[in-house]
């Protein structure tokens, strides 16, 4: 059940400084600080489902998301994740459209909703605003016809050091400075790649073998970050 929590103050969030809302000030960010609403979704919860109309913005205050789609089969391929400062829906918001993915949380997760109209109307009203948006759309399109190219020219061992890169730019290391900082399933992660959870745990084992990564449950140790990086073929 999502449970509603004290609002935060959007002028003292420090998630703000990392989303699309960072230059807000003034009358723009007090109207956005009362329009909102926040809540606490438990880990493994449902934001939003694709194939429903958004009636509003989400903003992860704190958290990890994960953003995917079934295909044709049932399988599901996450396509994007999300952390503090993140939002979520935007596309199908500013479009009209239905959502094409679900959203949902990889661990507790604070998010502020943001209703349709109120964030419309800072967009219209704000050309900082719409210029954060319009990058952030460019950027998304970078990713994925990034993801699409290495889906099909790629092999899954590189796309899986890969993946373990992408969790490491997203949600970086904790305090022993190897350890990425979130707890990925074996499926999930197989999710991110686009292969079988089976060929995801055998190619993990062989990077444990070669001493470039330690696994600890669902956390996971890069060792040899340059070593990750050849293999993955991307560039550092």
């Amino acid at each position: 059940m999502v449970r509603k929590i004290e609002q935060p103050e959007c002028a003292h969030c420090d998630s703000r400084s990392k989303s699309v809302f960072c230059d807000l000030h003034g009358a723009q960010l007090d109207s956005l600080n009362e329009d909102k609403g926040c809540s606490l979704f438990r880990k493994g919860q449902i934001i939003f489902n694709a194939g429903a109309y958004p009636h509003g913005l989400y903003c992860v205050q704190e958290g990890k998301i994960k953003i995917f789609r079934i295909g044709d089969e049932g399988k599901e391929q996450i396509v994007r994740l999300a952390r503090e400062g993140d939002i979520l829906g935007y596309r199908a918001l500013l479009s009209g459209d239905k959502y094409s993915s679900s959203a949902e949380t990889l661990e507790d997760a604070k998010i502020c909703f943001i209703p349709k109209a109120a964030f419309l109307g800072l967009v219209a009203n704000n050309g900082v605003l719409s210029m954060q948006l319009m990058k952030l759309l460019s950027e998304d399109l970078k990713f994925a016809e990034h993801r699409i190219t290495d889906l099909a020219q790629k092999s899954v061992r590189e796309r899986v050091a890969e993946a373990l890169l992408y969790l490491h730019q997203t949600y970086g290391l904790e305090s022993d400075g190897q350890t990425i900082s979130v707890a990925m399933s074996r499926e999930d992660i197989a999710n991110i790649v686009g292969t079988a959870t089976e060929t995801t745990i055998r190619l993990l084992s062989e990077l444990k073998h070669d001493n470039l990564i330690q696994l600890h449950g669902k956390k996971i140790a890069i060792l040899n970050h340059r070593e990750l990086v050849r293999i993955a073929n991307v560039n550092d």
